[in-house]
């Protein structure tokens, strides 16, 4: 479901930095995070998305997230903005 909704955004921003970027900026409707990622990368955004009242999704796989974006790597986090 989560990885639809991904790859059926306008717009998406892809990865922990820009990700928390954009959260600083008000800019995201929703998060959403893979839980295969390494809790070190992702905590910090996952903590901003709370503090910011964001809804966070986890889905399981990296590999599957970044393929939703149309990368062929691995995505730890997605943004899709407002």
């Amino acid at each position: 479901m989560s990885y639809e909704k991904v790859a059926q955004a306008e717009k998406i921003i892809i990865g922990t930095k820009q990700t928390v970027k954009a959260l600083k900026n008000d800019a995201v409707k929703e998060v959403i995070i893979a839980v295969d990622a390494d809790p070190k990368v992702t905590n910090k955004v996952v903590q901003l998305a709370e503090e910011k009242e964001v809804p966070l999704i986890r889905v399981d796989s990296m590999k599957k997230l970044g393929k939703a974006c149309g990368i062929e790597v691995g995505a730890a986090a997605v943004a899709i903005i407002k």
